[in-house]
């Protein structure tokens, strides 16, 4: 005979009755000492926390990379040194503007964060599948954000806040060509690239930095959906595929690539290598292969894996270091912020967040402090302390990063960079397409620009036109359609 489980109370208690509440007679009210009862609703009520502002809606899954080319000479990073170490990872894909009731086929960038479950700690690498970014300054993010979210009257989409946005921040011209074009909506989460985006770091121990942005390319292909396409797929649709596909064995992957510049040559080159609005041409610095990043186990709970993911590129580890890209300086304090609002102090503690390698540090208390046993330390809460030899955590000198020397004579103040070539690397993406593509991106533009006021979609072609006199010439073609 099985034995059954034992229903309990979340203190552990064994439960006679989960069907009925106590009551006074049998058509009576319920009694105060339905303690049972209050335990569930009151949990109930608590049951959602605050959904991400940005990247609500998401699907993630566990797996594996696989290094295949040391980058010994570039970098300390312990899982980064002998071909054929594996390191556990878990990847979240996401859209960016929706909140968790939107589609997964919204025409929308798609974030592609993976946490590395290294030895010293764990490195998120917290990017998108784009190459570049809407701004190059943290201090319009939530501007732009709240020109993509909806109406704040009418609670509806909005194109001419969207355009508007756009129109005033030419800056964001590189990207938007891509989220219109053909690739701005993915046909599911195993069919897209990932990237850094952002420039990071290496430093080996010789103390040399290097600069770096990372390349997830699938192993899938690229594959895609039009507006037309789109509409016809279920809101969970890239959700279901990414569950089945892992469930069934068909595990997605990634070919892993850097491209790496030295201090010296950033220091020339004529792109700033710090602004995320632009990419660094492959024939200047090749895309170097190192690995390849496998999933192949999905959450066993949708809640406390992916809701409770908590993301941020300030999750470094020893080897791997931030730039002075303006935008990655802002994400360093938002996200952790963000997650802290979210979850409480210690959600770094939660499973999903968790190092797998031991964790000592001072801090203390704090909402669901003691999760993790092993994060206690030793008697001191404080440092320096005297108790080393009672195994105190102590400083870790070797893994200090080199120092990094600011421009010379450089001043502190507001060094304004909107007009930093807003428009050739959109033009070059723009010629690199094929007729179709092009048709496709002035249609999906046109869809929304045709409802903007006049002066937005003067504004508009005139940034298309610096792009490309073709393509200002196909966007206005397109606009005209919608007027007749």
């Amino acid at each position: 005979m099985t034995k059954r489980c034992p229903l309990t109370t979340s203190s552990g208690a064994p439960v006679a009755h989960d069907n009925q509440s106590r009551t006074a007679g049998a058509r009576g009210p319920v009694t105060f000492d339905n303690h049972y009862l209050f335990e569930k609703l009151a949990h109930f009520n608590r049951e959602r926390i605050p959904e991400r502002v940005v990247h609500a809606r998401g699907s993630a899954a566990y797996g594996t990379f696989t290094l295949t080319k040391s980058l010994s000479a570039y970098t300390i990073a312990d899982f980064l040194q002998t071909e054929g170490q594996k390191t556990p990872v878990f990847l979240r894909f996401s859209t960016v503007g929706g909140g968790q009731d939107s589609s997964d086929y919204a025409r929308d960038p798609r974030g592609f964060a993976v946490k590395f479950y290294t030895q010293q700690g764990n490195w998120d690498m917290v990017g998108n599948n784009t190459p570049v970014f809407f701004l190059r300054d943290g201090i319009k993010f939530p501007d732009f954000i709240h020109s993509q979210k909806k109406n704040p009257r009418t609670n509806l989409p909005d194109p001419q806040a969207v355009y508007e946005f756009w129109a005033n921040n030419p800056q964001s011209l590189h990207q938007a060509t891509i989220l219109m074009s053909d690739r701005g909506i993915p046909a599911s989460y195993r069919h897209v690239n990932g990237y850094s985006s952002h420039t990071l770091s290496f430093w080996n121990d010789n103390g040399e930095r290097y600069w770096v942005k990372w390349h997830f390319k699938t192993n899938q292909g690229i594959q895609t959906l039009t507006n037309e396409e789109a509409a016809t797929k279920p809101a969970f649709g890239a959700q279901q595929d990414l569950v089945e596909s892992i469930d069934k064995g068909d595990f997605p992957s990634w070919t892993v690539k850097v491209q790496i510049m030295t201090e010296a040559q950033a220091q020339d080159y004529y792109i700033n290598p710090f602004d995320v609005t632009k990419v660094w041409p492959h024939s200047d610095f090749p895309l170097i292969e190192i690995g390849q990043l496998e999933l192949n186990r999905n959450v066993d709970n949708f809640f406390a894996e992916n809701e409770q993911a908590a993301f941020a590129p300030s999750n470094l580890v020893p080897g791997i270091g931030a730039s002075p890209d303006r935008m990655l300086q802002a994400r360093l304090i938002a996200y952790q912020d963000a997650q802290r609002y979210r979850m409480g102090a210690n959600y770094n503690q939660i499973p999903v967040n968790a190092p797998r390698c031991p964790v000592h540090h001072y801090q203390r208390d704090g909402a669901f402090a003691g999760i993790n046993p092993a994060v206690a330390g030793s008697g001191a809460n404080f440092y320096p302390n005297d108790r080393a030899e009672q195994g105190a955590p102590a400083e870790v000198p070797d893994v200090a990063e080199p120092p990094m020397p600011l421009e010379q004579d450089a001043w502190l103040g507001i060094h304004d960079n909107r007009d930093d070539d807003n428009f050739s690397q959109a033009g070059d993406l723009f010629r690199l397409m094929s007729p179709c593509q092009k048709g496709q991106l002035v249609h999906n533009i046109a869809a929304g620009l045709h409802q903007c006021t006049d002066d937005v979609q003067q504004r508009m072609l005139a940034q298309y036109e610096q792009a490309d006199p073709q393509y200002a010439a196909m966007v206005k073609q397109a606009i005209a359609t919608y007027q007749k």
